[in-house]
């Protein structure tokens, strides 16, 4: 599939090496170097150009839990992302975004969604889903949760475990669902969980908001009230990276590394031994404590006496 001359120019233009004039300009490109740790994940969520109501609805759904982290489209784009991949990749580049999900509609694949992810502004890998069932946000009447909540993800089904797809399916969803990195965790922020379910060649994905009730005790009783949006969804097409290149988008920086420490080993409990290396001992030198009982006889030390100037004597 061709794409326009306009898109062409702004991709080349996208790809030179530009020097900031302003020192907004240089912050700017400062924040989209690479880095050593990476800025939050951002995901871009584009309408086809035959998007239905259904199709358009779930992506502002899915907005709506991403937010911050996430840009809406509103115009539509025509284009097909497993023929051709050049308009994910500008637009991913334009809007410092290594996520998307892209919706449409049309007669032979009704209700399609793709999910992928970019490695270095190109498509590492994607899976398309088919919708079967939608219950929107706005028709489960229930409280929501605030902005930028961080969700809980929970995976239900061996296929997840077994099936390469679903493998796969599973990393990406964690991907694009888990938010910022953060170092504790607060009891009260833990508000709403997304379950995924795969069973019978089908995933289902359900959202929930998290009540902590009284139970009369320190620990609180916990309550699960749909939220939504939900979704029944089956698995179609997929666009998997190759080993060598997901192991590549995977590699973590040397400085990154944890230094690994000489002669220690932890155990399944989590308990740390370490192993010092010492010169050998002379044990005839080693001082003990004195009994009565281990003391010599004066016969005794006569004869080691006697036997001493023998070897002197063989000696010399």
């Amino acid at each position: 599939m061709c794409i326009g001359w306009t898109e062409v120019v702004a991709m080349d233009i996208l790809d030179r090496v530009i020097k900031p004039k302003t020192k907004r300009a240089k912050r700017f490109l400062e924040k989209r170097e690479p880095k050593l740790s990476e800025n939050n994940k951002n995901a871009m969520l584009i309408k086809g150009g035959n998007a239905n109501a259904t199709v358009t609805q779930v992506l502002k759904d899915v907005y709506a839990l991403k937010k911050p982290y996430g840009v809406l489209y509103k115009k539509k784009n025509i284009t097909r992302p497993f023929e051709d991949q050049t308009s994910l990749e500008f637009f991913s580049k334009k809007s410092d975004c290594s996520l998307f999900m892209f919706g449409s509609h049309n007669k032979k694949r009704p209700n399609n969604l793709v999910i992928g992810r970019m490695y270095d502004y190109h498509v590492l890998d994607m899976i398309e889903l088919g919708i079967e069932k939608f219950v929107s946000l706005k028709d489960i009447k229930n409280s929501k949760c605030p902005e930028g909540t961080k969700p809980m993800i929970i995976f239900a089904g061996d296929d997840f475990d077994t099936t390469e797809d679903y493998k796969r399916l599973k990393s990406l969803l964690i991907d694009f669902f888990r938010g910022p990195t953060v170092a504790n965790i607060r009891l009260a922020g833990l508000e709403y969980v997304l379950h995924f379910t795969a069973l019978k060649g089908k995933v289902y994905f359900r959202s929930y908001k998290l009540l902590l009730k009284k139970s009369g005790c320190r620990t609180p009783r916990i309550e699960l009230e749909e939220m939504g949006p939900s979704l029944d969804m089956v698995l179609r097409r997929t666009h998997l990276a190759s080993d060598d290149l997901y192991k590549l988008s995977m590699k973590m920086p040397k400085a990154l590394k944890p230094k690994k420490k000489k002669n220690m080993s932890h155990d399944t409990f989590g308990t740390t031994y370490g192993r010092i290396h010492m010169q050998k001992q002379d044990l005839s030198k080693l001082q003990t404590r004195k009994m009565k009982g281990l003391k010599k006889r004066p016969a005794e030390r006569i004869t080691d006496d006697q036997e001493k100037k023998s070897k002197r004597i063989k000696k010399n």
